[in-house]
């Protein structure tokens, strides 16, 4: 092979290797998927999300997984958001048969329970977001449980509309 032909080779090798390295599995992976996970305090946070209100000033949600490993009669206490005046744990019940969103207290942790923080079920409302909070940025998230174990990770913030 001729010297010209082979440094050109090379050259459109090394140009393609990035590219190859994107297909990768890792690579494939959501963008916030390092930011979603934790396994502190016997906690394990997946599909973590804050998503902004349609009008500014409103609530912000936030939404998430949660699994727990660790002693019985443990319970989640609070849920605080970098960026937000204050929070509120809340669930959804039914009173003369309608769906009224109501404070929930403590929320009781298992292992081997899952819980889903989502849409139409038990979420976070983080009251007088600031402008810190940003679609497309993301939000320290700290979960505090009733033996007073902390865990904190960084949840990618989501325009209003955007996946929830």
């Amino acid at each position: 092979m001729n010297p010209i032909r082979t440094a050109a080779l090379a050259a459109l090798a090394a140009a393609l290797l990035p590219g190859l390295a994107a297909c990768s599995k890792e690579a494939n992976a959501p963008a916030d998927a390092a930011a979603t996970a934790s396994a502190s305090a016997g906690l394990t946070v997946t599909n973590a999300r804050v998503v902004l209100p349609p009008v500014a000033g409103n609530p912000a949600a936030v939404y998430f997984d949660l699994a727990y490993t660790g002693a019985p009669g443990v319970t989640l206490d609070s849920v605080d958001v970098e960026g937000a005046g204050m929070t509120m744990i809340h669930d959804y019940a039914e009173t003369a048969g309608k769906a009224q969103m109501v404070m929930a207290d403590a929320v009781p942790l298992a292992e081997g329970t899952p819980l889903s923080f989502a849409p139409g079920g038990l979420h976070v409302m983080a009251m007088d977001p600031t402008d810190a909070l940003k679609a497309g940025g993301t939000a320290k998230v700290t979960f505090t449980l009733s033996n007073g174990m902390t865990a904190t990770i960084d949840a990618p913030v989501r325009a209003a509309g955007d996946e929830r």
